[in-house]
């Protein structure tokens, strides 16, 4: 049958299944609908088979027999059915829930963000009303107050308008509108951050809830309530245990209580236990993460206080960061508000699937049954047989590890989400814990415990043969997938929750042993080269006597391709100063200037008459 061809006879038949149940008043999705056809395919008991087309009976009886067990309102196997349907569909890690809580913010947000980033006010009152508009923006981001209520708008007004007066609406409209969105969401958390101050100096912080105070009031409370039902679901699986021990020892008296449905009771319980720790851890890490922020919160506001203390004026540059640093620790604070409130409500809704006990085992039921029984628990049992460890030497042809030799020993991956793999193929399905401290058994780079030694040795000898009893086990009981974590062995009914937990499979144990290594003298033959020496004249007179400077020029070329490529140098002797005589010596000079003046003794004459007489030669004369 093509792949389409099948999907739409599925989606037929779900269809059909929904109708069917809704018509006897009970409402049924298609998710438990779907899962419901998977179960009954996967009974062997049924007669289906899975390589054969389906004919039309075929889908008649799939079709009623998946809406008789969707009916069938006191078997404990279709409470756990719909509560791993119901945790599946509903539970996400926490990085998801935040990030998908932050989408659907967005998308409310969306109508509003663009009522201002498409916004063309020109005139006085267009202006008014955008300004209006950023003011109910702030709020609605921020979560601080409602936007009808007076007081908190009045007050969001004056944190804004003293970072955002409204003149600066020119300049915000000529923005881009990616630019408009950054710069309100910007203005949002320094808003948010005023207000936030304004209120531990009590000075506002109307409408503001003390997140912090209700967050340290809510946790303790859910935690309280979680580990009380995780307490009451434990001791009922330790009384169904003692019980289905008991059966198990007794053929006959498993005749008897057949019509009980004891084993679909002890996995519906145990099922709510898993989730119940799965959602307390959430919660726990919850609670580490506001004691952090509170931390944190204190610290900000008293940074906030040393900066401004009395000041009139402070510069933006150093309240700015730590007022959007505020901001965010007050989103994170809503953050962990709504994912406690909607853990709190998952766990509320579990309980419901529980409802079945009561009837099919009410309190005498259980006290006859549990006459002459001790009735032990998980750590009881592990207890009895913490030294009763394997020994290497009896079981050496498989691989085992200890704790004392596997650095990352708690962080195996424990198949069958860590029950004794030997017991549950053995007694019918009987949930024991196994207990890792007896030893770790790897086989195919997957890890089982037991409850006992006797156990793991049993198991070892044949796991395929013990794996396989598992798997049919499964068949029949469908919920066994989930519980056990045999969607490896089920690919098409991987939950959501066990989706993050497909990579932990290719956790490596980290195993420390004992070793040594010996290293044989002169492996190799030896080779001794004579013509080594140690001596550094030796090598220098070597040297000379291979390169004769003395009768060597040493040339230097270079080309177009390696100009600038590299450093090129010659070596020279290095000049000497140099000089030379002539035969005689020679020289020339120019003539003696002879100048005399005539007549300055007088003479008849009162009146005195000088002559100038110049007597130098001529220089061609000389």
């Amino acid at each position: 049958m093509p792949p389409t061809q099948a999907e739409s006879v599925i989606k037929n038949i779900i269809r059909e299944i929904g109708q069917e149940c809704a018509a006897h008043g009970e409402i049924v999705s298609e998710t438990l609908a779907a899962f419901m056809v998977k179960a009954v395919v996967l009974d062997p008991r049924n007669g289906f088979n899975m390589d054969r087309t389906l004919m039309k009976s075929d889908v008649q009886k799939l079709i009623k027999l998946c809406v008789s067990r969707l009916l069938d309102s006191k078997n404990p196997s279709l409470d756990t059915i719909k509560m791993q349907v119901y945790f599946d569909m509903n539970y996400t890690s926490r990085e998801e829930f935040l990030k998908e809580h932050h989408r659907i913010f967005e998308s409310r947000l969306g109508s509003v963000t663009r009522e201002i980033t498409d916004n063309r006010a020109c005139s006085r009152d267009e202006l008014e009303s955008l300004y209006r508009k950023i003011v109910s923006y702030v709020l609605l981001r921020s979560g601080l107050g409602s936007p009808t209520d007076i007081k908190v708008v009045r007050e969001a007004t004056a944190a804004l308008q003293s970072v955002f007066p409204q003149a600066e609406l020119g300049t915000f409209l000529t923005l881009s509108k990616k630019d408009k969105e950054r710069q309100l969401k910007e203005l949002t958390m320094i808003v948010t951050g005023i207000r936030l101050f304004n209120r531990d100096c009590g000075k506002g912080g109307e409408g503001i809830d003390d997140l912090p105070a209700i967050l340290q009031e809510a946790i303790p409370a859910t935690t309280q309530h979680i580990d009380s039902q995780l307490q009451t679901a434990q001791d009922q699986a330790y009384r169904y245990t003692a019980i289905l021990e008991k059966v198990a020892k007794n053929p006959l008296m498993s005749m008897e209580l057949q019509p009980f449905m004891l084993k679909e009771a002890l996995y519906n319980v145990r099922q709510y236990e898993i989730f119940l720790q799965i959602i307390l851890s959430d919660i726990i890490a919850c609670a580490q993460e506001v004691e952090m922020m509170i931390k944190q919160l204190g610290a900000q506001l008293e940074q906030l206080k040393m900066t401004i203390k009395s000041k009139t004026a402070v510069p933006t540059s150093q309240v700015f960061p730590t007022f959007i640093a505020l901001s965010n620790l007050w989103t994170s604070f809503q953050n962990e508000t709504v994912l406690i409130s909607v853990l709190s409500n998952l766990t509320t809704h579990l309980e419901p699937f529980l409802g079945a006990h009561e009837h099919l085992f009410p309190e005498k039921v259980m006290q006859n049954l549990l006459e002459g029984l001790t009735v032990k628990t998980d750590v009881c049992r592990m207890k009895e047989h913490m030294e009763d460890r394997v020994h290497l030497e009896d079981v050496r042809k498989q691989e085992w590890l200890f704790p004392e030799t596997t650095a990352n020993f708690d962080k195996l991956l424990i198949q069958y989400r860590g029950f004794c793999a030997y017991t549950f193929a053995t007694t019918d399905g009987l949930l024991l814990p196994g207990n890792a401290a007896i030893g770790i058994l790897k086989y195919k780079e997957k890890y089982y415990t037991f409850n006992t030694r006797h156990a793991a040795y049993l198991f070892a000898e044949s796991p395929e043969k013990y794996i396989d009893l598992i798997k049919e086990q499964a068949q029949k009981n469908a919920e066994l997938i989930q519980l056990l974590e045999l969607h490896q062995q089920f690919e098409t009914l991987i939950p959501y929750s066990q989706m993050k937990d497909v990579d932990k499979h290719h956790i490596k144990p980290i195993t420390k042993c004992e070793s040594s290594t010996q290293t044989d003298t002169h492996i190799l033959p030896p080779t001794i080269v004579r013509s080594y020496e140690w001596n550094e004249w030796e090598l220098r007179r070597k040297a000379i006597k291979l390169a004769n400077l003395r009768q060597k020029v040493t040339h230097s070329v270079q080309t177009d391709l390696s100009h600038m490529r590299r450093e090129n140098c010659s070596q020279v002797y290095p000049p000497k100063d140099a000089s030379t005589q002539s035969m005689r010596e020679g020289s020339t000079r120019v003539p003696r200037p002879q100048i005399y003046i005539a007549g300055l003794r007088g003479g008849q004459s009162k009146i005195t008459y000088g002559v100038k007489v110049n007597l130098t030669r001529a220089v061609d004369e000389t």
